[in-house]
């Protein structure tokens, strides 16, 4: 607990927020990635990048293995152990959530990707940015947590921002698309890139708690 005697005069482990920073910057990297793979609409460009992105992936996978390691061995946690689990989780989620949207193009070969799909992949690495911020301000929020609600504030605000892009896509996609192989196509790659902003917004959502919690 935040306030029992044992966190009060025992020194907590700090090597947990630069695992998570290290951890934060993977899914922006994964991120960046994916906006740079679709300024190209070449099937050998797309497996390239998807497979970089998995490399991304992978370093992701093994930083989050890594914090739960360190979780089962460290005596004193900065926050208790599900809280930085579940925020290990969620950014993992982040980095698995744009190599299933990388994987699905470079699988399925769309036609062409849609200034749409350009706008959510803008959004998704806006928010690994503002997860960037957030994560470095853990060390320290408690003492002006404004910073860290912020970054919150506006994590949910780019979720929203994706709904309303993808929302509008998928109606003009069903109005205006005559080819059924490509529409399917197209609607499971855009399905990707939403789910990929409703996990940033996770992030946000668990950060909020932290802010509840420890503030």
């Amino acid at each position: 607990m935040k306030n029992s005697l044992l966190n009060r005069f025992v020194p907590k482990e700090t090597k947990f927020f630069p695992l998570l920073q290290q951890l934060s910057r993977t899914v922006q990297d994964a991120s960046r990635l994916l906006i740079d793979s679709m300024e190209y609409d070449t099937p050998d460009t797309w497996l390239e990048f998807y497979r970089e992105i998995k490399e991304a992936e992978k370093e992701g996978d093994r930083i989050t293995q890594l914090i739960f390691k360190e979780l089962g061995q460290t005596f004193i946690t900065p926050f208790d152990r599900e809280d930085i689990h579940y925020l290990a989780s969620a950014l993992d989620d982040v980095a698995d959530r744009i190599h299933s949207t990388s994987k699905r193009i470079a699988i399925y070969n769309p036609r062409s990707l849609s200034e749409s799909a350009k706008k959510l992949a803008v959004l998704i690495q806006q928010g690994t940015s503002l997860i960037c911020k957030a994560v470095d301000e853990l060390e320290h929020f408690s003492k002006n947590p404004s910073r860290l609600k912020d970054c919150c504030l506006q994590l949910h605000e780019l979720e929203n921002r994706a709904d309303e892009v993808y929302e509008l896509f998928i109606m003009q996609l069903f109005n205006e698309e005559t080819d059924c192989i490509e529409l399917i196509k197209t609607k499971e790659i855009m399905q990707e890139l939403e789910k990929t902003t409703d996990a940033a917004d996770r992030v946000g959502k668990i950060l909020k708690n932290f802010i509840i919690k420890y503030a």
